[in-house]
């Protein structure tokens, strides 16, 4: 199916924002002004890490919670409610256990005025469609993971919906089992055995973008806005063989990496964070592996991100995440879709033990101010402790709860095993000391 840009829009985004409210805190801001249009033909990817706000995006377009500010129109009219010619396929599967394949189809179709013989009709058409003819009777205790997401799928179409948003539909799935459910909605849409006219898709996947989407959306974090967009022409079916594939996820890289340059201070490789930024949730090992994966890399001088990004199995949450984190800690800058190692970085890669430690203790003292922020307090106290619920208080300010609590964990983390402070678990106190003398 190809886009016909001379329609009207079947949903448009007007400058929406969206906060979600605390307790006695400020409202934290998840959204902030983002416009787009979707367009009858069109298969949009909404490409982003996680927490950047695309699954509150998605449910907003789909009339399940409202804006702050701005409007949701569907063919021209707000959008104050859910949306009858929208469905959603969500991650989660989200099977009732106690229903059949059948029951579980039927179901989406309760809510609306068709009759018995009706509901079945259409269930058994949707079933039939995503390729699990043969297995209406049996329940998701029976089916893998890759059934139960047809079913989800199947759930989603017989509704017979305009539009379809998908919530990382395939994530969840293994590689093989993701590209052959991936392959089949493609024969679906460029077949049109469906009454869609658009489909939004969020992915954490460049490869899997590029393959199926005529347009992509690169969506920026805290809070989430619109930060790109990319066009294709390439005709479909597409396979990674075709020569006109690499230059086109190619331009995808680039276009992430310039979005990230974006954000930096005027001048500057590197980016610059304040105490209350959400920090990536990477571990150590997965600092630690990609650092050693660039140095032993054919050309570790300057690698292509993309083919990086290939070799090591990445997908663009994974991917982007760790190099955000390296960036910040002026182990590598991106540059032009490149990836390169800094002399710290080499140094890091080439360390021991023990000197590795001690350049990354260097590196979050520096450039992590939530780091030298606990450091700061726990030198300060006559006893050199402090309990993390103070530093936690002092996130809620600007972080939703359960952020608050994953970005103090990932300091802890951090700034336990570069030996800057230590941690009791059974007391949550943090300390200048060993945990055993607490």
């Amino acid at each position: 199916m190809m886009p016909i840009p001379s329609s009207n829009p079947l949903i448009e985004l007007n400058h929406v924002s969206r906060s979600f409210s605390q307790d006695h805190r400020p409202d934290v801001r998840v959204i902030d002004d983002c416009s787009l249009k979707i367009y009858p033909g069109e298969l949009v990817a909404l490409i982003g890490k996680t927490g950047s706000g695309k699954s509150t995006l998605l449910r907003m377009m789909a009339g399940l919670i409202q804006p702050t500010q701005g409007q949701v129109l569907y063919q021209g009219q707000p959008v104050t409610q859910p949306i009858p010619g929208l469905s959603m396929v969500f991650q989660d599967f989200a099977l009732l256990p106690w229903l059949s394949v059948l029951g579980n189809v039927e179901l989406g179709l309760e809510a609306l005025p068709y009759k018995h013989h009706e509901r079945r009709e259409k269930a058994l058409r949707a079933i039939d469609m995503v390729g699990l003819d043969g297995f209406e009777s049996a329940y998701p205790k029976e089916l893998s993971g890759g059934m139960c997401q047809r079913v989800g799928l199947a759930r989603a179409l017989a509704v017979d919906p305009t539009i379809l948003l998908m919530d990382e539909p395939f994530s969840a799935l293994d590689t093989l089992t993701s590209e052959n459910l991936r392959a089949d909605l493609m024969d679906l849409w460029n077949t049109e055995q469906t009454n869609l006219s658009a489909i939004l898709m969020v992915t954490h996947s460049i490869e899997e973008a590029a393959l199926m989407a005529d347009r992509i959306l690169v969506f920026s974090a805290n809070p989430g806005r619109i930060k790109t967009e990319l066009r294709t022409a390439l005709p479909h079916p597409r396979t990674e063989q075709d020569p006109a594939f690499q230059p086109w996820i190619d331009q995808v890289y680039d276009s992430i990496t310039q979005a990230a340059q974006d954000d930096k201070p005027a001048g500057s490789r590197y980016k610059v964070i304040d105490l209350n930024y959400r920090l990536p949730s990477v571990s150590i090992s997965e600092l630690s592996g990609l650092i050693e994966a660039l140095n032993n890399h054919e050309d570790s001088h300057k690698t292509d991100l993309s083919v990086f990004a290939e070799d090591m199995g990445l997908d663009v949450d994974d991917l982007f995440q760790i190099t955000e984190v390296l960036e910040i800690l002026r182990l590598i800058y991106l540059e032009k879709g490149d990836i390169i190692l800094t002399p710290i970085g080499r140094a890091f890669a080439d360390a021991d033990i023990l000197s590795r430690k001690t350049i990354f203790a260097q590196q979050l003292s520096a450039h992590v101010p939530l780091i030298r922020h606990i450091r700061r307090i726990l030198e300060d106290r006559y006893n050199q402790s402090a309990n993390e619920s103070r530093f936690l208080v002092e996130l809620q300010d600007s972080l939703t709860e359960e952020s608050a609590k994953a970005v103090l964990t990932i300091a802890i983390d951090w700034g336990r095993y570069a030996e800057l402070f230590a941690y009791n678990v059974n007391t949550g106190l943090l300390s200048l000391e060993d945990p055993d003398s607490i």
